[in-house]
C-alpha cells in the first residue's frame, strides 16, 4: 500500500475524479451548464446539459418525498440563488422515484465572471439516517410551525440568512433586496390582503412603528410552494442594538393554517349558538331582526323587492293549558320545521321573534309570489299533523318593502297585517 507521504497531488485529484458523484460547470451569465462527471443518481437526476436556472431550480426545489416542483410563482426568486460572492457547500435532498438522496454540493467560483464548477456527491446511509435523526429532532422541537425566516437591513436595502424549511433547514444563498423581495412576495399574498401586506411590511411604516426590540404580527392568506393559500402570521422585530439608525429586523413566517382553520370552525359553532333559537333551532329575535334590517339595506342600494311575514299560532294558549308546556314545546318545534321545509326553496330567513310569533324575511320577492308563499306556509300547518294536539292552524301578515320604509314601519304594517287576519276569524293570510 502505498505511503500518504508518496501520494501527489494528481493522484489525489484522480482519485476524487473517480469517485464524485457529479461535476457541473455552469455559466450564469450564459444561463447555460454542462455535466462533465455523472454517476449514479445524478444521471437520473440532473441532465448532461441545460440553463443553469433549470439547474437551480432541480438542485433547491425538489422539496418532498414524491418529487413535486414549486408552483410558477415562485419561480420568480430562482434567479436571485444563483450567484455565488465566493465558496458555498450545503446539503440537499434529491428526489429519485419518490426517494429522497441527501447530497453533498460544494460550489466553487471560477474566475471573476459568473462560472462555476458544482460538486456533487451522494452521502453513506449512516450520514442519511443521521441526518434524518436530527431533523426529525428539530421538526419535533418546531412542530414546522416556521416556514420562511429572513433578516433584512432597511438603511441598506439587503436580506441575509433567508431560510425556506420547505426546502432546506439551511440559508439560502440567496441575493436580493429588501424592496425587490417585497415587490415579488406580495405576488403570493391573496389579493384581498396585499394591501394589508404592503402598508405593514413599508420601510415607512417599519421606521415609524418599530423600536429597537418591538415586535408585531398580522395574519394573511399565502400561497406556498404547492401553490396553495395557507392562513400565515407574518411576524416582524426590530433588532435591538445601541444605534437609533440602525433598522435590522428579523422577519418570519409562521404556519398557522390548522390553527386558523380550527378557530374559525369553533367560532362558526358559537356563532350559530348564539344566532339560534334554542327550541325551535332558527334564528332567534336578535338575528332574524338583523336579517331584516340587512335584507332592508341592501334593497334599498340596489332596488331588490323583498317581502316580509309574520306568522302566530291560533289559540297558542289553548295548546298549552290543554296538553301542558311540554306538548306546547313539541308544537312550537315542528311549527318551525314545517316553516322551514316550505320555504327551503326561496331565497328566506326564518327566526322565531318571540311566543308563538315568527318571521320570515323574502329576498328577491314580489307582492304575487308574496302571497302564494303566504298561502303556501298557512295551508302546510292546517294540514300539518302534531303530536299530542292533532291539527293547529296559523295566521301570517305579510307587506313587501316600501321605498320610505324603516324597520319600524315596515314591520308594523306586517303587524297591523297579522292582526287583520286574527281579527278576520284566523286560519288565514292578509296582505298591507
Amino acid at each position: 500500500m502505498q505511503s500518504i507521504n508518496d501520494v501527489t497531488f494528481e493522484q489525489a485529484l484522480d482519485y476524487y475524479g473517480k469517485s464524485v458523484g457529479a461535476v457541473l460547470i455552469a455559466d450564469r451569465a450564459a444561463d447555460t451548464y454542462r455535466a462533465l462527471v455523472r454517476r449514479g443518481i445524478f444521471q437520473d437526476v440532473i441532465a448532461e446539459s441545460g440553463t443553469y436556472e433549470e439547474l437551480v431550480r432541480t438542485l433547491w426545489f425538489h422539496y418532498s418525498a414524491d418529487g413535486r416542483e414549486i408552483v410558477d410563482n415562485y419561480n420568480v426568486f430562482v434567479p436571485n440563488m444563483s450567484k455565488f460572492a465566493g465558496k458555498y457547500s450545503k446539503r440537499l435532498k434529491l428526489i429519485l422515484s419518490e426517494i429522497p438522496h441527501l447530497v453533498q454540493m460544494s460550489v466553487q467560483p471560477v474566475g471573476d465572471e459568473d462560472r462555476y464548477l458544482f460538486l456533487l456527491d451522494e452521502l453513506d446511509e449512516s450520514v442519511k439516517e443521521k441526518d434524518e435523526e436530527t431533523e426529525n429532532k428539530v421538526s419535533t422541537i418546531q412542530n414546522n410551525i416556521y416556514v420562511f425566516t429572513m433578516a433584512f437591513d432597511l438603511v441598506r436595502d439587503t436580506t441575509s440568512s433567508v431560510s425556506l424549511t420547505e426546502v432546506s433547514d439551511d440559508a439560502l444563498n440567496y441575493d436580493i433586496s429588501y424592496s425587490g423581495w417585497r415587490d415579488m412576495i406580495v405576488n403570493m399574498i391573496w389579493e384581498d390582503e396585499k394591501a394589508l401586506f404592503m402598508e405593514r411590511s413599508s420601510p415607512e411604516y417599519l421606521r415609524a412603528h418599530f423600536k429597537p426590540g418591538h415586535v408585531e404580527s398580522f395574519d394573511v392568506r399565502m400561497m406556498n410552494l404547492d401553490g396553495v393559500f395557507k392562513w400565515s402570521k407574518l411576524i416582524f422585530s426590530r433588532m435591538e442594538t445601541n444605534n437609533e439608525n440602525d433598522f435590522r429586523f428579523v422577519y418570519m413566517v409562521q404556519n398557522i393554517h390548522e390553527t386558523t382553520m380550527s378557530m374559525k370552525a369553533t367560532l362558526k359553532q358559537y356563532e350559530e349558538l348564539a344566532s339560534r333559537d334554542p327550541l325551535t333551532q332558527i334564528f332567534n329575535h336578535g338575528r332574524i331582526e338583523t336579517e331584516i334590517c340587512n335584507a332592508m339595506e341592501q334593497a334599498h342600494k340596489d332596488g331588490t323587492p323583498i317581502g316580509l311575514m309574520i306568522l302566530d299560532i291560533d289559540h297558542f294558549k289553548s295548546v298549552n293549558d290543554r296538553f301542558g308546556h311540554a306538548v306546547g314545546d313539541t308544537t312550537l318545534k315542528h311549527f318551525a320545521e314545517i316553516i322551514n321545509e316550505t320555504l327551503k326553496e326561496r331565497n328566506a330567513a326564518v327566526g322565531r321573534w318571540g311566543g308563538e310569533e315568527f318571521a320570515a324575511v323574502l329576498y328577491d320577492t314580489d307582492e304575487e309570489n308574496l302571497k302564494q308563499t303566504s298561502e303556501a306556509l298557512r295551508l302546510a300547518v292546517a294540514e300539518g299533523s302534531f303530536a299530542g294536539v292533532g291539527s293547529i292552524t296559523c295566521s301570517v301578515g305579510a307587506t313587501m318593502l316600501r321605498r320610505e320604509d324603516v324597520l319600524e314601519s315596515w314591520f308594523e304594517r306586517a303587524d297591523q297585517a297579522l292582526y287583520n287576519a286574527k281579527t278576520d276569524g284566523r286560519n288565514r293570510i292578509c296582505l298591507n
